[in-house]
C-alpha cells in the first residue's frame, strides 16, 4: 500500500491570512455570516456551482452549536413516534451520503435500546418502530438489527441494570467528530475558491436601493481593522445568534427557542461500552445516550429552555445531576459520580420558536427563508441533514438573486453528495485499521500506533501531512501531554492549515485535549502557546494573554462544581 497523493488542503499560514483579510474587501455574490456546520455547506455548496463566496465567522469555525451536539449522525428513531417521517428519511439518507464522503469521520455505531417488563415502550413497539426505521433507509443501515438478550447486552454494556430486561434491541447509526466535519466542509470550501474568514465579526448590514441588503460591514477582531463588503445576498447561518443577526436590519424578529443541551464525559473504565445505550430519563422519560468515545464515554443530553447570553452557556450542577440520575437508573453497579466526571460541554440548540409544546418535542425541521429585506436565513435542523439543507439554502439564495436582476456567472450543477471531503480522498477500502496500519509502518521511529490512530481517525488521509513534518522535524512528533497520543505537529498543522488563531482554537476544536484530557490541556497549553508564539509572532503578553482565555474557558465549563 503507497500514500496517497498529495492532498490539495489550502494552505493558511499568518501570511496566507493576511492575504485572506485583504480577500475580504472584495464584492462577492454570496456573503454568509456563520462558521458552523450551516455556514460551512453553504458555503461550500455555493462554491461548487461557481459563486463567489465570503464567510464571515466572529470567533472560530464550530465554535458555537456545531462542536457541542451529541456527536451523532442518525436518522433519528424518536422522530418516528412524533410522525416525522419525512426529517427520518431525508436524516437517514444523508447519513448514507456522509459515510461516503468522510469515511474517516462517520463511522458505524450500534445503539441499544434496553427494554424492561412493565414499562412503555414495549419490546414489540420498538422492534417495529426499527423495522420501518431500516425501511426508511431502504434496508442501507451500516448494520443489520438484532434483538440482545440480557446475558449479550450486560456483555455490551457490563453494569446494565438487567432485572426485568425483556430484551434489547441493538440497531446501527453513525457517530461523528462534529468539529472535523465542520472543518473539513469549510477546507473544501476554501479549495472550491471560497473565502473562509474566521475571527471577522459582521457589525451591520449595508443597504441599497428600496433598503434591500447588498452587503456587510465587518471587522477583524483580531487587528480592529473594518471593511465594507458588497455582496449580491446575504446568508444568515448564525444558529443560536439567528435573532441576533436579524436585528441589525429589523428589531423583535424572532426565529428561534433556544434549548441547553449539556453532556458530560468520564473515563471509560468507569462506563464501558460497547455500543451506544439508548436510555428513557426514569423522571421525564426523556431519551438520553450514553455513547463510548475512545478512553472517555460521554452522556447526554439534557433539554431545556435556555434565556442567558449565549456566550456564558454552561453546565449547571443541576444539569450534571440529571445526567447521573439516569446514569445510576441503568448502572447502579457502576456507581458514577460527580467525582468521575472528567469534563463537560453545553451548547444551544437553534430551534424555530414554537411556544406551545415541550423543548424536547419542538420539530427539528430547518427553516429557510428571504425577509423583506433580502436576507436569506436558515435555522433548526440537525447536524446529520447539513449538506441537503445547503443546497436547499444556495437555491433560495440564487431565488433571492434572479428577483433582483443580479448577473450571476454560468453556474455548475451542485454535486456535493458524491466529491469526498478532504481527508476521505483516496481511503483506503480497509477503513480506519488499514489506514492506522499504514501511518504506523510509514511512521515507525516518529509516532506511535496511538498516535497513528488518532490522526486517522481526525484527519482520514490528511494524517500523511502531518507524517511528513514529524519526518521533517522529529520534535513535532512529542506529546502534547503525558499519557495522551496528541502530539506537537497538530499545533503546526492547526495554524497553518486550519485556521487556528487561538490556544483556545488549538486545544478545544483541533485536538479536543479541552474534553479528553484529565486535566483539560491545562498542561499542554505551555507546548501549545510556545509553538503558536513561533508561527505567529505573538509577544510574551500576547502569549499569556491567550494562555489565560483558554484558562477562563476551562473554569466556565467547571463551574458547575462550585
Amino acid at each position: 500500500m503507497t500514500s496517497p497523493l498529495e492532498s490539495k488542503t489550502v494552505t493558511h499560514t499568518p501570511a496566507e491570512r493576511e492575504a485572506m483579510w485583504q480577500r475580504v474587501g472584495q464584492d462577492v455574490d454570496v456573503l454568509i455570516i456563520g462558521g458552523g456546520i450551516n455556514g460551512a455547506g453553504i458555503a461550500r455548496d455555493a462554491a461548487s456551482r461557481g459563486l463567489s463566496v465570503l464567510l464571515c465567522e466572529k470567533n472560530d469555525l464550530a465554535y458555537g452549536t456545531s462542536s457541542r451536539s451529541s456527536k451523532l449522525v442518525h436518522g433519528g428513531l424518536r422522530y418516528l413516534e412524533q410522525g416525522e417521517i419525512g426529517l427520518v428519511f431525508e436524516s437517514v439518507t444523508e447519513r448514507a451520503v456522509l459515510m461516503k464522503l468522510a469515511p474517516h469521520l462517520v463511522t458505524a455505531l450500534g445503539f441499544i435500546v434496553p427494554i424492561y417488563k412493565g414499562k412503555k415502550p414495549s419490546l414489540p413497539l420498538i422492534t417495529v418502530g426499527i423495522f420501518v426505521y431500516e425501511a426508511l433507509s431502504l434496508f442501507r443501515s451500516p448494520k443489520p438489527h438484532r434483538t440482545l438478550s440480557a446475558v449479550e447486552a450486560e456483555r455490551a454494556a457490563p453494569g446494565l441494570r438487567i432485572d426485568k430486561l425483556n430484551g434489547a434491541p441493538l440497531y446501527y447509526d453513525c457517530a461523528t467528530d462534529d468539529v472535523r466535519l465542520t472543518l473539513e466542509t469549510s477546507i473544501d470550501a476554501a479549495e472550491k475558491g471560497a473565502t473562509i474568514a474566521t475571527w471577522t465579526e459582521v457589525e451591520s448590514f449595508v443597504r441599497g436601493a428600496g433598503g434591500l441588503v447588498r452587503g456587510c460591514v465587518v471587522r477583524n477582531v483580531l487587528t480592529g481593522e473594518t471593511k465594507t463588503v458588497n455582496a449580491g445576498v446575504v446568508v444568515n447561518a448564525t444558529g443560536p445568534w439567528t435573532d441576533e443577526t436579524l436585528s441589525m436590519g429589523k428589531p423583535g424578529e424572532r426565529w428561534i427557542r433556544p434549548t441547553k443541551g449539556v453532556h458530560l464525559v468520564v473515563p471509560f473504565a468507569r462506563l464501558p461500552v460497547e455500543h451506544c445505550v439508548a436510555c428513557f430519563h426514569p423522571d421525564d422519560g426523556r431519551y438520553l445516550f450514553v455513547i463510548p468515545w475512545g478512553d472517555h464515554t460521554y452522556v447526554g443530553t439534557t433539554d431545556t429552555d435556555y434565556a442567558g447570553a449565549i456566550e456564558d452557556v454552561c453546565a449547571s450542577r443541576a444539569d450534571i445531576d440529571y445526567l447521573l440520575r439516569c446514569v445510576s437508573h441503568y448502572f447502579p453497579s457502576r456507581e458514577v459520580t460527580p467525582a468521575d466526571v472528567t469534563s463537560t460541554w453545553a451548547g444551544l440548540r437553534p430551534l424555530i420558536a414554537a411556544d406551545d409544546v415541550s423543548e424536547s418535542k419542538v420539530s427539528r425541521e430547518e427553516k429557510i427563508a428571504v425577509n423583506p429585506e433580502g436576507v436569506v436565513t436558515v435555522a433548526g435542523g440537525k447536524l446529520t441533514t447539513y449538506r441537503a439543507m445547503a443546497e436547499l439554502v444556495v437555491d433560495k439564495a440564487l431565488e433571492a438573486l434572479s428577483l433582483r436582476n443580479y448577473a450571476t456567472p454560468k453556474l455548475d450543477a451542485p454535486d456535493t453528495k458524491n466529491e469526498p471531503l478532504p481527508g476521505g480522498r483516496s481511503f483506503p477500502e480497509g477503513g480506519h485499521d488499514a489506514l492506522t496500519k499504514q501511518l504506523t509502518e510509514e511512521g515507525e521511529g516518529h509516532i506511535d500506533a496511538a498516535t497513528a490512530s488518532l490522526l486517522a481517525s481526525s484527519y482520514g488521509t490528511r494524517a500523511f501531512e502531518l507524517l511528513a513534518l514529524v519526518k521533517t522535524e522529529p520534535a513535532l512528533g512529542n506529546k502534547l501531554t503525558e499519557g495522551r497520543p496528541e502530539i506537537l505537529a497538530q499545533v503546526r498543522y492547526g495554524v497553518t492549515q486550519e485556521l487556528a488563531a487561538t490556544v483556545c482554537d488549538i486545544a478545544m476544536r483541533r485536538t479536543q485535549l479541552y474534553y479528553r484530557d484529565t486535566n483539560q490541556g491545562l498542561d499542554a497549553t505551555a507546548a501549545i502557546a510556545g509553538e503558536m508564539q513561533r508561527l505567529l509572532g505573538w509577544s510574551d503578553e500576547e502569549k499569556a494573554r491567550e494562555v489565560a482565555r483558554y484558562e477562563a474557558e476551562v473554569a466556565l465549563s467547571r463551574r458547575w462544581q462550585s
